[in-house]
Protein backbone atom coordinates (compact mmCIF):
# COMPACT_ATOMS: atom_id res chain seq x y z
CA UNK A 1 0.00 0.00 0.00
CA UNK A 2 1.51 3.81 -1.11
CA UNK A 3 2.45 6.04 2.14
CA UNK A 4 2.09 9.63 1.76
CA UNK A 5 3.59 12.44 3.99
CA UNK A 6 1.84 12.60 6.87
CA UNK A 7 1.50 16.67 6.43
CA UNK A 8 0.53 15.88 3.05
CA UNK A 9 -2.07 13.57 3.96
CA UNK A 10 -3.56 15.58 6.99
CA UNK A 11 -4.22 18.61 4.60
CA UNK A 12 -6.00 16.48 2.12
CA UNK A 13 -7.97 14.35 4.78
CA UNK A 14 -9.36 17.96 6.59
CA UNK A 15 -9.97 19.38 3.10
CA UNK A 16 -12.29 16.37 2.31
CA UNK A 17 -13.98 17.04 5.66
CA UNK A 18 -14.63 20.47 4.87
CA UNK A 19 -16.01 19.69 1.58
CA UNK A 20 -18.46 16.61 2.88
CA UNK A 21 -19.57 18.03 6.25
CA UNK A 22 -22.81 19.62 6.83
CA UNK A 23 -20.78 22.45 8.74
CA UNK A 24 -17.50 22.20 9.21
CA UNK A 25 -16.15 23.83 11.94
CA UNK A 26 -12.82 23.58 14.00
CA UNK A 27 -15.14 22.03 16.35
CA UNK A 28 -17.16 19.80 13.81
CA UNK A 29 -13.59 18.74 12.30
CA UNK A 30 -12.21 17.95 16.35
CA UNK A 31 -15.06 15.56 16.70
CA UNK A 32 -14.80 13.46 13.29
CA UNK A 33 -11.11 13.43 13.79
CA UNK A 34 -10.00 13.03 17.39
CA UNK A 35 -7.49 15.44 16.76
CA UNK A 36 -6.60 18.60 18.97
CA UNK A 37 -7.92 22.04 18.54
CA UNK A 38 -4.51 23.52 17.26
CA UNK A 39 -3.81 20.45 14.85
CA UNK A 40 -7.07 21.51 12.96
CA UNK A 41 -6.08 25.15 13.05
CA UNK A 42 -2.28 24.76 11.64
CA UNK A 43 -3.60 21.94 8.73
CA UNK A 44 -6.26 24.70 7.62
CA UNK A 45 -3.91 27.53 7.80
CA UNK A 46 -1.68 25.18 5.23
CA UNK A 47 -4.35 23.86 2.90
CA UNK A 48 -3.54 27.27 0.72
CA UNK A 49 -0.37 25.98 0.31
CA UNK A 50 -1.52 23.02 -1.79
CA UNK A 51 -2.68 25.34 -3.91
CA UNK A 52 -6.82 24.92 -2.18
CA UNK A 53 -8.98 27.96 -1.60
CA UNK A 54 -10.52 27.70 1.70
CA UNK A 55 -12.07 29.99 3.93
CA UNK A 56 -13.87 31.02 6.62
CA UNK A 57 -17.88 31.45 6.46
CA UNK A 58 -18.89 33.64 9.16
CA UNK A 59 -22.51 32.63 10.20
CA UNK A 60 -23.57 34.19 13.37
CA UNK A 61 -22.92 37.11 15.74
CA UNK A 62 -19.70 36.16 17.84
CA UNK A 63 -16.23 35.81 16.18
CA UNK A 64 -16.06 31.95 16.05
CA UNK A 65 -19.65 31.41 14.45
CA UNK A 66 -19.65 29.69 11.10
CA UNK A 67 -17.69 27.28 9.29
CA UNK A 68 -15.35 26.61 6.51
CA UNK A 69 -16.22 26.46 2.65
CA UNK A 70 -13.63 25.16 -0.44
CA UNK A 71 -14.00 27.55 -3.06
CA UNK A 72 -11.54 25.84 -5.37
CA UNK A 73 -9.35 22.42 -5.24
CA UNK A 74 -6.74 23.85 -7.35
CA UNK A 75 -4.85 20.85 -9.02
CA UNK A 76 -6.70 18.15 -7.16
CA UNK A 77 -9.58 16.11 -8.01
CA UNK A 78 -12.04 15.54 -5.31
CA UNK A 79 -13.12 12.64 -6.62
CA UNK A 80 -9.45 11.34 -6.10
CA UNK A 81 -8.90 12.62 -2.90
CA UNK A 82 -11.91 10.68 -1.38
CA UNK A 83 -11.02 7.59 -3.83
CA UNK A 84 -7.62 7.15 -1.85
CA UNK A 85 -8.83 8.37 1.56
CA UNK A 86 -8.15 5.26 3.36
CA UNK A 87 -4.27 5.39 2.23
CA UNK A 88 -4.28 8.73 3.32
CA UNK A 89 -5.91 8.11 6.99
CA UNK A 90 -3.47 5.14 7.01
CA UNK A 91 -0.75 7.39 6.21
CA UNK A 92 -1.30 9.36 9.49
CA UNK A 93 0.13 8.62 12.88
CA UNK A 94 -3.70 7.82 14.90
Amino acid sequence: MKKFNSAFARRLVITHLVNTLERPSVSALMLETGWPRRTIQDVIKAIPGLGIKIYFKQDGCRNNDGYYVIDNWGPFDPSWVEGNLKTLESSLDR
